[in-house]
């Protein structure tokens, strides 16, 4: 297995979870996901993104908006909806506990 395959498969599971995250402080145009997920070396390109947000929708997740701009057409702005605002709720639980779970693991292993 390469290294590379793994780091991968590691940000692609927690993806929705980031892209929710970054939405929970405001709402935002695709471009800007993409940029925060940049800043936190997430690379993910319009092509993965789109159908996610697009699936995060569908499960009533998110919504969006269409907004004017002076550059160029109208841009689609994402937010959370009160569901999705309980489901990240419950994301951040389970995420707490998958990160003791690891931790605990990789530490009991460490002292062997």
């Amino acid at each position: 297995m390469k290294l590379e395959n793994a780091k991968a498969q590691m940000r692609k599971g927690v993806l929705e979870y980031c892209i929710l995250s970054i939405l929970s402080g405001n709402d935002a145009y695709a471009s800007d996901i993409i940029n925060e997920l940049k800043m936190a070396q997430m690379i993910v390109v319009e092509g993965t993104l789109y159908p996610l947000l697009t699936r995060l929708k569908n499960a009533e997740l998110l919504s969006y908006r269409w907004e004017e701009s002076t550059q160029g057409p109208p841009r689609k702005y994402y937010e959370l909806t009160d569901k999705g605002r309980d489901f990240l709720k419950e994301l951040d639980l389970s995420w707490a506990e998958l990160v003791d779970a690891v931790k605990l693991i990789h530490d009991k292993s460490q002292q062997k």
